[in-house]
């Protein structure tokens, strides 16, 4: 019995020994293939083609300053931002703009006008392409679901009853 239980033990431990040895580390200098963002920066750039430095700020996954070519649009933009967060209210997009002479521009759409962008050619109406130092804001605002309301419910709930069943303790005692 006490042999069984040592062999047993012995190839637990060799077990987790080949476990162990089987994870790899990362080398120091080498990028991590997991986390290949640095901060808020990314970099997309092409080297064929003419690359400008925009922004992406609000109800995005990953927003920060983007290295990108000059021929990407601001729905490629979007894109490469992760898309929108659940939360994102795309009937506000905003494009802020400052000119070389300090004077700002702002430029206000829908993610409709970006969808049927052909269409507003025809009424005159366009998106304007993105430009060196651009920010592109994606508005939004929290918002609940289901399970939310549900969970404050329960929440109050709990804690009345709990309230009830103190108070009949008291009175009791």
């Amino acid at each position: 019995m006490r042999k069984t239980g040592l062999f047993i033990l012995t190839i637990i431990l060799l077990m987790g020994l080949n476990v162990s040895a089987q994870t790899k580390d990362f080398e120091i200098g080498r990028s991590n293939p997991i986390m290949n963002r640095q901060g808020g920066f990314f970099d997309y750039a092409d080297p064929n083609a003419i690359n400008m430095m925009v922004s992406v700020w609000g109800y995005v996954k990953f927003p920060g300053k983007y290295l990108v070519p000059s021929y990407t649009s601001v729905t490629d933009l979007i894109s490469l931002a992760g898309g929108p967060e659940v939360n994102a209210e795309f009937d506000d997009l905003r494009l802020y703009r400052v000119a070389p002479d300090s004077s700002q521009t702002l430029f206000k759409f829908s993610y409709n006008d970006l969808m049927w962008e052909e269409n507003l050619m025809l009424n005159n109406r366009k998106i304007p392409e993105l430009k060196t130092n651009d920010i592109l804001v994606v508005p939004g605002s929290p918002r609940l679901f289901f399970k939310d309301w549900l969970g404050i419910a329960l929440s109050v709930l709990s804690a009345m009853i709990s309230l009830t069943i103190l108070i009949l303790n008291i009175s009791r005692g």
